[in-house]
């Protein structure tokens, strides 16, 4: 694993401050960070991405930061699952401070804060502003599509420094978890207790364990956050979701069809399709290798993706939500072929 010198971070750090933008290992998926109080910097990352701009961006913050700097109010239930949880994959949905730039929130008077646990990004965020700064950084890859999970998928996407919008790329190996940051909207407690807007590896169970509270299902009013979209995560190629039960049927079907299929399955490999990645249906290990397989099998340039279904398990949770939008788009599609 190829590990940013202190040399690097520091430099990261200064590239910050003069409003560029710089991607980082997290220990979920890797960030393209910009300074989160200057609002041209966070508008050069919504350019990057092709990304809406009513779609928040999450600021990271270190440790030893004052949220109060970007939180109106902390409720109880934060502070518990901040003690419980960060540094960690976990991101808390609280009442915007007001000097905090809208842009950075989607125009919402919420803000997504959280603290991660990789090294490398630590380091980062202590060297900036002394440690009291924030980067805003959704996931370093065009808007919807695969999240990177390490430095070279980031470059796939934009380029070698300094070509393209980069100042920097960061390199801390593979991210360990591999899926983003679970979030929790903790700006109604009183009324409606905590809300789960996106699963992650940090599950419900876990969060109720510490706070009392299992969080509910999003409602009407729930704030918009990252990775919310009907349709992300997906890669260039039509992905389709099938059961264990129909996979051989479908893939004999396609190939009858003279389609180019990648296959994403827990079996071996299979001889109608052209390229194949094989993950033992375990579900931290699934989530560490799900975005680097999509990837690897897009590169193949296959007419479509299956992926074999995953445990409808809550343990699963986290990795079935990003297959779900992943396929979002293509099933009218692979309906039309297997007609």
């Amino acid at each position: 694993m190829s590990v940013a010198s202190q040399a690097a971070i520091q430099e990261a750090a200064h590239l910050l401050e003069q409003g560029k933008l710089v991607a980082f290992p997290t220990e979920t998926v890797y960030g393209l960070g910009a300074d989160a109080s200057n609002p041209q910097a966070v508008a050069a990352i919504f350019s990057a991405k092709g990304r809406p701009s009513n779609h928040p961006v999450i600021v990271h913050v270190a440790p030893e930061a004052d949220l109060n700097r970007w939180a109106s109010h902390i409720p109880e239930a934060a502070h518990q699952l901040i003690a419980a949880f960060w540094p960690g994959p976990l991101t808390l949905i609280l009442p915007r401070a007001d000097a905090v730039p809208a842009s950075v929130a989607g125009g919402q008077n919420s803000l997504g804060l959280r603290s991660p646990s990789h090294p490398v990004a630590l380091a980062l965020l202590r060297a900036f502003r002394q440690g009291q700064g924030g980067i805003a950084a959704p996931s370093a890859n065009r808007f919807g599509h695969v999240s990177p999970t390490t430095a070279q998928h980031v470059m796939d996407e934009f380029g070698c420094p300094p070509e393209g919008p980069l100042a920097c790329v960061l390199d801390g190996g593979q991210s360990q978890v591999g899926i983003e940051s679970t979030i929790v909207d903790v700006t109604r407690v009183a009324s409606l207790g905590l809300v789960l807007l996106r699963p992650g590896h940090i599950t419900a169970e876990a969060i109720a364990a510490v706070t009392g509270l299992l969080p509910v299902s999003p409602d009407a009013a729930a704030p918009r956050v990252s990775g919310a979209l009907d349709a992300h995560y997906a890669p260039a190629a039509p992905l389709v979701l099938v059961s264990g039960e129909e996979l051989e049927w479908c893939l004999n079907r396609l190939a009858s069809k003279d389609k180019r299929v990648a296959l994403l399955s827990q079996q071996p490999a299979h001889t109608a399709v052209i390229k194949s990645r094989q993950l033992a249906f375990v579900p931290a290990t699934y989530a560490h290798d799900l975005y680097a397989a999509l990837r690897d099998l897009d590169q193949a340039h296959p007419d479509i993706i299956i992926v074999e279904e995953a445990p409808q398990t809550p343990d699963w949770l986290g990795v079935n939500d990003r297959l779900r939008r992943a396929a979002f788009a293509s099933t009218t599609l692979m309906n039309e072929w297997l007609s």
